[in-house]
């Protein structure tokens, strides 16, 4: 079993959570004294405060954005999916965006993205002069159709 520590930072951090057994995710909360206001296509960046310890560079922490959030607001992580490597120490912030033209308020204690643990595959690097070749081939960004 895998371990996630967690330290609070401030009094008023909560610690991440999972809604419901089958979430993937766990929901961090926003740690601030006061509403913070995003306006249209504004960034700010919203403190959690909280610092995490991944157990061994085997394992990363993804930050996502909360769905409802996204889909209903249009707020979502700045940097689309955050990382936070396995030897990072510091508070975990959000980079919030706000991708409609109507202001959005962040509350305290307010779920504003999910943190997803996942294992990391660390490859030995090898250069080469040539890659394999495939029925695809360099084809992207829509190469293979819509259908």
């Amino acid at each position: 079993m895998s371990v996630l520590k967690i330290k609070k930072l401030k009094e008023n951090a909560k610690i991440p959570m999972r809604a419901t057994e089958g979430s993937a995710g766990m929901d961090l909360y926003a740690c601030i004294g006061e509403p913070v206001l995003i306006a249209p296509h504004e960034i700010q960046l919203i403190p959690t405060g909280i610092a995490i310890a991944l157990e061994s560079p085997d394992y990363v922490a993804y930050i996502y954005a909360r769905s409802g959030l996204a889909i209903k607001y249009g707020i979502a992580p700045a940097n689309c999916v955050g990382v936070i490597d396995s030897d990072y120490r510091g508070e975990v912030c959000v980079g919030l965006v706000n991708q409609t033209e109507k202001a959005f308020t962040v509350n305290p204690g307010e779920r504003i993205a999910q943190m997803v643990i996942s294992p990391v595959i660390l490859p030995v690097i090898e250069e080469v002069d040539e890659l394999d070749e495939t029925d695809r081939g360099a084809g992207g960004f829509g190469s293979t159709g819509r259908k």
